[in-house]
């Protein structure tokens, strides 16, 4: 087990991406802390994990609030004694910006994804290194998107959300590897499991009349294997990442794209 006895936090469990990574991290013996805005969801990654014979907890975490992910955290600590992982895999909600050109988009919806994508992977890795400084071990994983280094129209701010999360990531490794902790990211290409990729596609089945098995096999023509990532391959890489068979990275975003984005 590559996660044996490890404490993991993750943030967004009840999504695609971060439902599947708890599993995966459950799976390969992790103790972990599912969090979310809203509980329902997340009590269902939970009650999985458990079935399945893994260890999970379930709370109701807005990953925006400060004291609230530093409440949970100070639980987590309490209780496990350490935090060994931290991953954010929180998503905000795109309907009112997908699909609206940029020259037509106000200045407030521009700036929200922007702010709410950083500040939300800023406060959970803020407060997580204060955990693991002491320890001089841990983890800090997030989540991206290809749209932060290629240009794709109609996504507004999400774009350079994406961009900064992964500026981030090399920030924060800077400053956090001198103490034991690694910090790194994952930046799948679209998964048809998310919502995200389904957002992205009600736009243009309305503006084109494309149908979903159109728009999978569109994203799927971009790829080099010709097909589209799934849940479990991202995860397993997550799971990979968070390892100590992972120790030689940080401060780097790993591309998933599989061949859509060149490195």
């Amino acid at each position: 087990m590559l996660l044996k006895d490890k404490v993991a936090v993750v943030y967004g469990a009840g999504g695609g991406i971060g439902g599947a990574v708890a599993r995966a991290f459950a799976a390969e013996g992790a103790v972990v802390y599912l969090t979310g805005r809203g509980k329902a969801p997340v009590d269902v990654v939970a009650k999985d994990i458990v079935a399945a014979g893994g260890t999970a907890e379930a709370a109701e975490v807005d990953a925006l609030d400060e004291q609230a992910v530093d409440r949970h955290l100070r639980s987590v600590t309490d209780r496990a004694g350490r935090v060994d992982i931290s991953f954010n895999a929180v998503g905000i909600p795109n309907a009112g910006i997908l699909g609206v050109p940029l020259t037509e988009l106000d200045t407030e919806r521009f700036a929200w994804t922007i702010t709410a994508y950083t500040t939300s992977y800023f406060l959970t890795a803020r407060l997580a290194a204060r955990r693991m400084i002491p320890n001089r071990s841990g983890v800090i994983m997030t989540v991206t998107a290809l749209h932060s280094r290629t240009g794709i129209p109609l996504v507004g701010g999400y774009s350079p959300a994406m961009a900064a999360k992964e500026a981030l990531t090399r920030a924060l490794s800077a400053e956090l590897a001198p103490h034991g902790i690694r910090v790194v990211g994952l930046r799948p290409q679209g998964m048809p499991q998310t919502r995200t990729i389904r957002e992205a596609f009600e736009p243009r089945a309305e503006a084109t009349g494309m149908t979903w098995e159109q728009w999978q096999e569109f994203l799927a023509g971009r790829t080099h294997p010709r097909r589209l990532m799934t849940l479990e391959e991202m995860a397993a890489t997550a799971v990979f990442l968070a390892s100590d068979k992972a120790s030689g990275m940080t401060g780097t975003t790993v591309n998933l794209t599989m061949g859509s984005l060149d490195d």
